[in-house]
């Protein structure tokens, strides 16, 4: 708690010395958010079950009892929010801008204490800007599932904010995009679990392209993305020996989205031909298809999947939404013989939702029922696809209530 009082009483002492600088405006804003969830089994997830991925495996004990087979629920206040919106000076013929969020999540196991969401400073000319700081990821973008659960259609959905310095050029009806990126809180998994180690020491970012269409009504769009990692700088080779090795795995990936709204709809979807995203909440790696006998240096294949998702929501006042996703593992295209990734045991996913919400000025109260079914298998070291698979699915029922300022 001390972390959220410090928070809150910076942010205060920057709004009173702001407020009395000349050419600033200042403007807080934050929500109160309640989520009450309960699930059927046991499921891949973080932040204690509120960040929701698919249901686990079977895990059988010694009397065939399925260990996964337990329900379980609880209720949080973690995603309640406070941010804080700048608009400063000119710097030159630029406008500037600002933005510092932070909500309760936490990291890992520890929860309830201040995370830093949005940090970052935006230079204006018009139309073209610059932004250096975290903030969404040029993946997740403008184009994002309307549900209750948190996870905003991840593992379908690419979710992640992270470090990064991105160049947009705007004119009427057409956005371009361009981004340089690393990580922070959403990191890339690979021989030593999730870490940001393996982008740093790749020493290049991250790397997107993107081009959208937008109108009153309609955004069109498409992009590519490369990510290059150094999953090892040293192995175990011959007779248990150390050595210094130069390992890379580089991937490309693209996305195409759509979206409509209105007064009353609101029709999105994307689809993702992903490779390697586990950066971004989705699943994926890559596999070793070759081993050095002497260093024991390794070589990788990429593992694609195919994700795509839609989100239909109709109403104003009262609001009846529903979603659909699916996922399909398509393998390395290499031999490998392991993986590392997230779910790399998964040969397909498929996700339905339905929701209800009430909505007024400042306040949402809404719930949803989610149904996620996993396909798990074992793996074909031909082609790093799964086979030999079986069903495993969760029932998810969310209820939230937000209090929006």
């Amino acid at each position: 708690m001390k972390r959220q009082f410090l928070f809150l009483m910076l942010l205060l002492v920057a709004i009173t010395a702001g407020a009395q600088k000349k050419g600033f405006e200042f403007k807080v804003y934050g929500q109160i958010r309640a989520d009450l969830f309960y699930n059927s089994r046991s499921n891949e997830e973080s932040v204690d079950g509120l960040f929701y991925s698919y249901p686990k495996d079977h895990n059988y004990d010694a009397e065939g009892e399925d260990l996964n087979a337990q329900a379980n629920g609880n209720m949080y206040l973690l995603y309640s929010r406070i941010g804080l919106d700048v608009k400063g000076p000119k710097l030159g013929s630029a406008s500037t801008s600002a933005k510092v969020e932070f909500d309760f999540r936490g990291s890992g196991t520890t929860l309830s204490i201040a995370r830093l969401r949005h940090a970052y400073l935006n230079l204006n000319w018009g139309k073209s800007s610059v932004l250096v700081g975290q903030t969404w990821s040029p993946l997740y973008g403008d184009v994002a599932p309307q549900i209750l659960n948190l996870n905003m259609g991840a593992p379908f959905q690419p979710f992640s904010r992270a470090p990064q310095v991105r160049y947009r050029f705007n004119v009427p009806g057409l956005q371009i995009t361009a981004a340089a990126l690393w990580q922070s809180q959403y990191l890339s998994n690979g021989p030593d679990g999730k870490s940001n180690k393996y982008i740093k020491n790749s020493c290049v970012p991250e790397l997107y392209l993107g081009i959208d269409h937008k109108t009153s009504y309609f955004i069109v769009g498409a992009g590519v993305d490369m990510l290059s990692l150094k999953p090892r700088t040293q192995a175990t080779g011959e007779n248990g020996n150390i050595y210094k090795v130069n390992e890379r795995v580089t991937s490309v990936s693209f996305e195409a989205h759509v979206k409509y709204t209105s007064p009353l709809w609101y029709v999105a979807a994307k689809s993702v031909l992903g490779s390697n995203l586990t950066q971004v909440s989705m699943l994926g790696g890559y596999g070793v298809k070759s081993v050095d006998e002497v260093s024991g240096e390794q070589q990788y294949s990429p593992n694609r999947n195919s994700s795509s998702w839609v989100n239909v929501v109709y109403g104003k006042k009262w609001k009846v939404g529903v979603f659909g996703g699916y996922m399909k593992n398509l393998g390395t295209g290499d031999a490998v013989t392991k993986m590392y990734g997230t779910g790399t045991n998964v040969d397909q996913l498929v996700s339905g939702s339905a929701e209800v919400t009430y909505n007024l000025p400042h306040w949402k109260i809404g719930l949803e029922y989610n149904h996620t079914s996993a396909w798990y298998g074992d793996l074909n070291q031909s082609n790093g696809k799964i086979i030999n698979t079986h069903a495993v699915g969760n029932h998810r029922l969310v209820a939230s209530v937000l209090y929006m300022f």
